[in-house]
């Protein structure tokens, strides 16, 4: 009987190890319905960050309370960021923390560290907003993890017209009631720009795609943008609409895989008008 213990706890210590199974499970709220819409579709799994599949095929993905990311090892940054967000979730309970620090889940050489953004130039810019994930201390303090920052230009982008487009999110959730938003980096080429010794990539772009509908998935609708990571006004939102199709173009993902076809087409190949 002391072998056969031995023989499955040397089994379960052996998977942990397996490479390619880094894979953080924290946080994983199982909310989402499966009536309406998504009673026809193929979920994903419960998690009501992942509610159309997941974007990409990351083999490390990190769940939040307040939101879930594919994480690129290569580039040090996440190449989506997905949350859920509510007009119960968008109340303020957490002042902002400030407290900015490498993601313990992963480790030394796979990850961004403080280091890498002094006198770069460059902002820690948050992929899902500090101000999206104030309804309490624990949303708010995961925001600030180095793995949802990326490298952005401060004055005009981070502070300026990105922080704009984030403000639009917010007043959207009270219009809209129940949204879903997906945000990440688009970069210009293999050719890259990266900054600090861990060689953290820079974006060329960034792109936000937010989808609302109802909680049981009906009145479907959506709007998406791609903004280039330097100054410019703030005030031309309109101006970087553009549609789904052509983000997923741009960076390989595939945002709503679980709707059926003539659904994720129709809302994939749409290009909005500023809602």
């Amino acid at each position: 009987m002391k072998k056969l213990h031995n023989f499955f706890l040397y089994l379960f210590i052996a998977l942990l190890l397996v490479p390619g199974c880094n894979v953080s499970t924290k946080s994983q709220p199982a909310t989402a319905q499966s009536t309406g819409l998504f009673a026809h579709t193929k979920r994903a799994d419960n998690n009501e960050h992942i509610l159309f599949g997941y974007p990409g095929h990351e083999k490390i993905i990190l769940y939040r309370k307040g939101y879930v990311l594919g994480y690129n090892p290569d580039k040090k940054n996440a190449d989506w960021v997905s949350y859920h967000f509510t007009e119960a979730y968008c109340v303020k309970n957490a002042g902002r923390t400030g407290d900015f620090r490498p993601d313990p889940d992963l480790p030394p050489g796979q990850r961004a560290e403080l280091v890498d953004y002094k006198n770069s130039g460059y902002d820690k810019g948050h992929l899902a907003p500090a101000a999206d994930m104030a309804r309490d201390t624990q949303t708010m303090s995961e925001s600030f993890l180095l793995s949802n920052m990326t490298p952005q230009v401060g004055i005009g982008f981070n502070r300026g017209i990105w922080k704009n487009l984030e403000e639009k999110v917010r007043s959207w959730v009270h219009q809209k009631k129940n949204i879903y938003v997906f945000t990440g980096p688009i970069y210009a080429n293999s050719t890259y720009k990266t900054i600090g010794p861990n060689r953290v990539a820079v974006p060329a772009h960034f792109y936000k795609i937010i989808v609302s509908c109802t909680e049981t998935g009906e009145n479907l609708d959506s709007i998406a943008f791609i903004l280039p990571n330097q100054k410019g006004p703030g005030n031309m939102l309109p101006q970087f609409i553009t549609s789904i199709r052509e983000i997923e173009k741009r960076t390989g993902l595939d945002f709503m895989h679980d709707l059926d076809d003539d659904i994720e087409n129709k809302l994939e190949t749409k290009t909005a008008k500023m809602w």
